[in-house]
């Protein structure tokens, strides 16, 4: 049965905006930085959605002291030029006009730091729709998804769960969601496959961004 969801949390990266540009020169910055040349800018799109920390130590077999470094490297690039080299999806502004006059409660639940986060939905005049950013911390901290997610409901000051969905790309997204107990919507156009998200039993899959318009009103 399709459930009126009044609380909706939405990721960033993959699911509202296209970050592809940003987040790979900004990969490729910190990599060069530590004499390390990578010359497949593909193997890169793997970065988007996870936290970078763990995508550096899985992906280049660094240290945690390493990783906290090309992170900081990593964020001199995006922090000027990487934010925003990025576009947001076709049809997302619409969506999020639809559910905000409708008077669902609208929320950002990223694992970029929430500076970034907010910096970006100013810039492409989004911010308007969300009652709420959460993001993790400049320090490395809350960076899992289940965190941002619980912080969001709390600071969102929402009372109630059942009626509250959290929209992703990754399987970060839904395995978070499933954590804290609540719905998952899947969203197939950004960076994770089909496998990846149906191995985590979403509560709905969209393919298109019509498609989760359909779902969600």
């Amino acid at each position: 049965m399709k459930r009126n969801y009044d609380v909706i949390l939405f990721d960033l990266d993959g699911t509202l905006t296209d970050p592809k540009l940003g987040i790979v020169n900004s990969i490729l910055y910190a990599l060069n930085s530590l004499g390390i040349r990578e010359n497949d800018r593909e193997r890169l799109i793997k970065f988007i959605g996870p936290p970078l920390k763990d995508s550096f130590m899985e992906y280049y077999h660094f240290d945690e002291e390493l990783a906290l470094h090309a992170i900081d490297k990593y964020r001199e690039y995006f922090a000027t030029k990487g934010i925003f080299e990025n576009a947001v999806y076709p049809r997302i502004p619409m969506l999020l006009k639809e559910l905000s006059a409708q008077g669902k409660k609208i929320a950002l639940a990223t694992s970029k730091p929430t500076d970034f986060a907010q910096r970006i939905l100013d810039h492409f005049n989004l911010k308007q729709y969300f009652s709420f950013t959460g993001g993790s911390n400049l320090d490395g901290s809350r960076t899992k998804k289940s965190e941002v997610i619980a912080y969001v409901l709390q600071e969102s000051q929402v009372k109630s769960r059942s009626n509250a969905v959290m929209i992703g790309d990754r399987k970060f997204d839904l395995i978070g969601a499933r954590e804290i107990g609540i719905d998952s919507i899947g969203v197939l156009y950004g960076y994770g496959s089909q496998t990846e998200l149906e191995r985590e039993n979403p509560t709905h899959l969209a393919n298109t961004v019509d498609d989760l318009r359909k779902i969600l009103l």
